[in-house]
């Protein structure tokens, strides 16, 4: 176990970090912003187990929301401290997730780094949406599946059915993560080509996948089962299901903010969760991501695509299938609009692929390209930060000083 000891002290100390940098200011602004304004009222509804409220989305992360309420008060702080302690959560499993593929230290501090300098995980955590739960199960799902991978025996198919009902759990926030499942599979059946998971059937590891995941996701729904009005009951749990696609198809007006899923790597259209006189002075929040994580991490993803067709290194295949498959799944998905907050699950993956990448092409040239590479992004996020944080700006137009494009808002 000595071997797990650096590892374990680097992760903790990266999780209390971010944790730390989440926690700052998190009550500013005062009052509600963006999806707030829908995404707390439904949380108090079903905290309280009124009736069926926002039923476009499962019911889980709105319980989390609601749950941090019940701790920690009906104010800003009680509304977001959950979603930061899920940002911090996500740190922790992206430096999983890295160790776990690559056994090396470097590349999973550098992971983690480059995940808390992603601006959209900082400002994702420090607002009382759905996505950061979605993202810290679905991330741990991740983890607990090549954890399995790196297992033996009966621990193989235990640590694959935690992965599924954390899937599971993940889908039961938003449906986005139902994708995943399809990634998993891929995964497994990749690994076990290459001969590196023997302990498990194909057959086990579907069956697993599938028993975990949909457990996961309908015992989400239990809250719903003891609703003062319209409780779900057994017969209706599934025609519900069909009801909230419904609302899910619905075809929405046109919205300032919309954008298409092509444009969201290029960084075209980003949002502002806040922009306006609040508490004392005017603020903002900007959900954007960091341009060299963005644009550096899809330099990445090829090179790490590469390593796989040169070279049929899965490790390096399975990075870049994380970002390909969870940003081009919305070339299907048939939603009337599109928002760029809908790239922040694809984006996670992003730091991950930059360290693989600088895993796989460590001493060519210069070994400290990749200190040099968290500086940039570090130093992006210093400039950035006013309109990350909600920080009090000089005036109406203070934000003109952060637009690089017409494009942003």
């Amino acid at each position: 176990m000595k071997h797990l000891q650096r590892p374990a002290v680097a992760c903790l100390l990266l999780t209390l970090a971010t944790q730390a940098l989440l926690s700052y200011h998190l009550a500013t602004p005062h009052k509600p912003m963006f999806d707030e304004v829908h995404y707390v009222p439904a949380a108090r509804t079903l905290w309280a187990l009124a009736r069926p409220v926002n039923i476009e989305h499962p019911l889980l992360g709105k319980a989390l929301i609601g749950l941090g309420i019940a701790l920690f008060g009906d104010d800003p702080f009680g509304w977001r401290i959950l979603s930061s302690v899920a940002g911090s959560l996500t740190v922790a499993g992206l430096f999983a997730i890295a160790w776990l593929t690559f056994r090396d230290l470097r590349t999973a501090v550098l992971t983690a780094l480059l995940a808390i300098l992603n601006f959209t995980l900082f400002v994702e955590s420090r607002i009382a949406m759905l996505d950061p739960f979605m993202a810290v199960l679905m991330v741990g799902g991740a983890a607990a599946m090549l954890w399995a991978m790196r297992s033996e025996g009966v621990a193989v198919g235990q640590r694959w059915l935690l992965g599924a009902v954390l899937l599971g759990l993940a889908a039961g926030c938003k449906w986005l993560a139902v994708p995943y499942g399809v990634l998993a599979a891929a995964g497994f059946l990749l690994a076990r080509n290459e001969r590196r998971w023997p302990s498990m059937s194909i057959r086990g590891a579907a069956w697993r996948l599938a028993l975990g995941s949909t457990a996961g996701y309908f015992v989400t729904f239990l809250p719903a089962f003891f609703y003062a009005e319209q409780p779900l009951t057994l017969a209706t749990l599934l025609p519900f299901q069909l009801e909230m696609l419904r609302e899910q198809m619905q075809v929405l007006p046109a919205h300032t903010y919309q954008s298409a899923w092509w444009s969201w790597p290029l960084l075209i259209r980003p949002i502002w969760y806040l922009y306006e006189p609040v508490d004392g002075a005017v603020r903002g929040v900007l959900m954007l991501g960091n341009p060299a994580v963005m644009w550096g991490g899809l330099g990445a993803v090829a090179l790490c695509g590469w390593a796989w067709l040169r070279e049929r290194a899965a490790a390096y295949g399975g990075v870049a299938a994380l970002w390909l498959g969870g940003w081009g799944m919305w070339a299907l998905i048939p939603k009337s609009l599109g928002f760029y907050y809908y790239y922040y699950l694809p984006s996670l993956w992003l730091p991950l692929a930059i360290a693989a990448a600088f895993h796989r092409y460590r001493g060519v040239r210069r070994q400290w390209w990749d200190e040099a590479f968290v500086a940039l992004a570090a130093g992006l996020f210093i400039r950035f930060w006013p309109i990350l944080s909600a920080a009090a700006l000089d005036g109406p137009q203070a934000f003109q000083r952060w637009m690089w494009f017409s494009t942003w808002p």
